[in-house]
């Protein structure tokens, strides 16, 4: 049976594009999930074009053979993990900019481009897609599976605000089309919108069509020490008030401030005693097309923060602000040097963070556990490194937080995604009702259920 899979996978991609047993790469078994285990699966493919993606999905559909995209694997919920007894779809080969117009200020792209990429091309013609997760060795494709946010959200959105269109091949073979050039319609069910996020369980996406937008070259960041982490959560919704359109607001817990900037060598010449007193910082990133209204806007953000309770306000110059940023995007990988057993990213109401982060001391006091965080405060995104080596007792604390989050009108992930590590607790959490009309969708999708079972919905064979 293995033997007639593989030939078959032959036939549609080439043998060169067809990987099983040892000559499975280690990296194929696995994404960045702290809590997953690495699963070899009995083969990978690399096609080279949607009509390779169509006939390795058809191959897959007629032997009921379980399917797991991947695209740069730095996904962080398991999404990319396969299944033994199933093939991993890499889209290695599929990493072609296909399009950049400059008129209309779309890019398309297929999907193994990574976003550092698409951002040297987009560089020298002013142009940026403004959608920077934490890793920029990640790919389009899997960006567009969990819609991935980041530090820009704040201003831009998330992938789901930057996505005009994508094609997509269904496990029947089928490649659809949805969107694209233009930048509104009203025509029917939107199936990118619908596509975006669903982590490769509805179809397979080959190529997207993404919103760009110019790049501004005036830049200023703002870092202010604050005593508690309440007065920075609460600052946040008075800068947003301000008017100023912050390009990120991000708020970093003093643990994770000292071993972010250690971890990449940076030193911030913030006096000791300032250092001392803060618990927590905010970071507020300002872009815009003068210098001088960058200017202004960064001395009213700063007399503003000063207003609320800052210690302290500093305008950081520009190679201490990009080592700031740069620390920040590495906080994951600071958590997991030290020890950090599982990362949770829960989104509540901006405005509930304050209610939210005292929530979460208090979840670590009852649990006699350490959770160091850092978040995207412009978006009420608040990521959470668990340190509790009891798998037990790290449930409890996991479930709590995502509950809490929930209680506050907020969501289980809010740009990592579920995959196969946090897809439990959101079935127990959501509403019944809400997950039986999606598993309708995902049966409309995929009747068989062969497209990464086990992420967003309960696991079952394939049908």
């Amino acid at each position: 049976m293995t033997a007639d899979l593989i030939d078959a996978l032959t036939a549609a991609v080439g043998g060169a594009n067809v990987m099983a047993g040892d000559a499975v790469k280690e990296d194929h078994t696995h994404d960045e999930a702290l809590t997953a285990t690495p699963v070899t699966p009995l083969a990978v493919v690399l096609p080279g074009s949607a009509a390779e993606v169509a006939a390795v999905l058809q191959v897959a559909d007629e032997r009921r053979v379980p399917v797991t995209a991947r695209g740069a694997g730095t996904g962080m919920s398991g999404a990319c993990i396969p299944r033994p007894d199933g093939i991993v779809v890499a889209f290695e080969r599929m990493a072609s900019i296909v399009e950049i117009d400059v008129d209309n200020f779309v890019a398309v792209v297929e999907p193994g481009v990574q976003l550092d990429q698409l951002d040297a091309e987009l560089a020298p013609l002013g142009l940026v897609y403004p959608v920077f997760p934490g890793e920029y060795s990640s790919s389009l494709g899997g960006n567009v599976g969990t819609n991935a946010g980041g530090m820009r959200a704040v201003k831009y959105g998330v992938t789901r605000s930057n996505v005009l269109g994508v094609e997509a091949v269904l496990p029947s073979g089928e490649v659809i089309r949805d969107g694209g050039k233009m930048v509104k319609r009203s025509s029917g069910y939107d199936l990118t919108q619908l596509i975006i996020g669903s982590e490769g369980t509805l179809a397979l996406v080959t190529k997207v069509w993404l919103r760009l937008h110019p790049r501004l070259p005036h830049q200023a960041t703002l870092l202010a020490p604050f005593r508690t982490l309440r007065e920075v959560t609460t600052a946040v919704p008075a800068v947003v008030r301000s008017g100023v359109g912050p390009l990120m607001l991000e708020y970093i817990d003093m643990l994770t401030m000292a071993s972010a900037t250690a971890y990449v060598g940076l030193d911030l010449g913030i006096p000791d005693d300032v250092r001392e007193a803060a618990l927590a910082y905010l970071v507020v990133a300002l872009e815009g097309s003068h210098a001088d209204r960058v200017e202004g806007d960064a001395h009213a953000v700063a007399e503003q923060l000063s207003e609320l309770g800052a210690i302290d306000v500093y305008v950081l110059p520009p190679g201490s602000a990009a080592g700031l940023i740069d620390a920040r995007e590495k906080a994951f990988w600071v958590a997991k040097a030290n020890g950090a057993d599982d990362i949770i990213d829960v989104v509540v109401p901006r405005a509930s963070m304050p209610a939210f982060v005292e929530r979460v001391a208090e979840i670590a006091s009852e649990h006699q556990a350490w959770i160091a965080g850092c978040g995207h405060a412009g978006d009420g995104n608040v990521h959470m490194a668990v340190f509790q080596k009891d798998p037990e007792i790290r449930g409890r604390i996991v479930r709590a937080l995502l509950a809490a989050g929930l209680d506050m009108g907020g969501a289980v992930s809010g740009e990592h995604g579920l995959g196969t590590e946090k897809s439990a607790y959101y079935r127990e959490l959501e509403d019944p009702a809400k997950l039986a009309l999606l598993a309708r969708i995902k049966a409309a999708f995929d009747p068989h259920g062969i497209l990464n079972p086990g992420t967003i919905l309960e696991p079952t064979e394939p049908a």
